[in-house]
């Protein structure tokens, strides 16, 4: 049994994973325009997957999803409506993201019976609620990393677009440091502020920008850099019948 796993995100890259049996074997990093091809040499010249399971919180794509579909006994592209294990509480369900369902449903996987406190930090940074029943209780948004920086440099006349980096004292001396100093403390207080209002919780660290904060925050933490991908495998063994 072979099962093709695709994250599709912000960016002009996307996450695809080969899974058989009981693990995922290796996960790739492939532009959207090479993603149908790159889900053919996966599968091999003239077989198809057993599933296709795809989060994507890109514009709808008649056109790829009909090609994904024709390469798999069965194509999943995860919405609220999908079977995930997990029980969404959120008023507007159809504008809750496919990465944040495939997220909640990796952890309650990943972490049976336990309260969960999920933060992604990717282009904008979710922090989303799982209580231990498996129940998804909503979550928050705020712009990522990166999206902070830009945005200073690009809605200001003179202020530099600036790496991130540590910050060796919490007063920045000069510009640069001043802006690393204000984005990446900023975003420290905020997840320290999450984490200890939500007591006896399991937090967890995913998305691009993870590990840059999970060494430098002193709350017990699990990084799972691939999340979305954890959940989409389970999402498509509850979902191969």
């Amino acid at each position: 049994m072979k099962n093709i796993l695709i994250d599709v995100g912000n960016s002009s890259f996307c996450k695809l994973a080969v899974a058989d049996g009981d693990s995922i074997l290796r996960v790739s990093r492939v532009a959207r325009e090479d993603l149908c091809g790159a889900v053919e040499a996966c599968t091999g010249p003239g077989a198809q997957a057993d599933v296709i399971c795809m989060s994507s919180v890109a514009d709808h794509d008649p056109v790829l999803e009909d090609r994904l579909s024709s390469g798999c006994r069965k194509f999943i592209n995860v919405s609220a409506s999908t079977h995930t294990g997990i029980t969404l509480e959120y008023e507007t369900p159809a504008t809750l993201g496919a990465d944040r369902i495939a997220a909640a449903a990796g952890a309650a996987g990943l972490f049976p019976g336990e309260e969960c406190i999920i933060f992604d930090f990717g282009t904008a940074i979710t922090v989303d609620y799982l209580d231990s029943d498996g129940r998804f209780k909503g979550g928050n948004i705020s712009p990522g990393l990166s999206m902070r920086l830009s945005a200073l440099h690009h809605y200001t006349g003179k202020l530099p677009l600036v790496s991130p980096f540590f910050p060796e004292r919490k007063a920045g001396r000069n510009t640069v440091e001043a802006i690393s100093n204000g984005v990446v403390l900023g975003i420290m207080f905020e997840v320290e502020k999450y984490i200890a209002d939500s007591p006896g919780a399991r937090v967890i660290f995913t998305g691009g920008d993870s590990l840059f904060f999970a060494k430098r925050l002193k709350s017990p933490i699990f990084v799972v850099c691939n999340l979305v991908l954890e959940g989409l495998f389970i999402i498509a063994r509850q979902n191969n019948v």
